[in-house]
């Protein structure tokens, strides 16, 4: 499985530390609770809304360099639209990956 990593973010940043860390303070903040937000609507079995919520993740996923898992988040999010929850345990997984990562940096 991939793991995620600043690549992108320090490239985005040319450097500027500073603004890596700004970047890395919003996903912090923005992560936990975007994730949060998917494992709710999982629970209320809306379709429509947790297709939702693994969009605004899967810009995160994007961000930290995860492509293998950017495209299995698109295929998930793409199969909840139909109703089809198939990915789900592999999407869960990149969340509990990307939880671990931000509390290391």
């Amino acid at each position: 499985m991939e793991k995620p990593n600043l690549f992108y973010l320090q490239e985005l940043a040319r450097g500027d530390q500073d603004l890596i860390n700004q970047l890395i303070e919003v996903l912090k903040v923005e992560f936990p609770e975007e994730s949060q937000d998917y494992y709710k609507s999982i629970q209320t079995g809306d379709f429509k809304t947790i297709s939702q919520n693994v969009h605004r993740v899967k810009h995160k996923i994007s961000i930290l360099g995860l492509d293998d898992a950017y495209k299995l988040a698109n295929d998930y999010e793409n199969n909840l639209r139909d109703a089809n929850m198939d990915k789900k345990e592999e999407f869960e997984e990149i969340l509990v990956s990307i939880s671990e990562y931000l509390k290391t940096i």
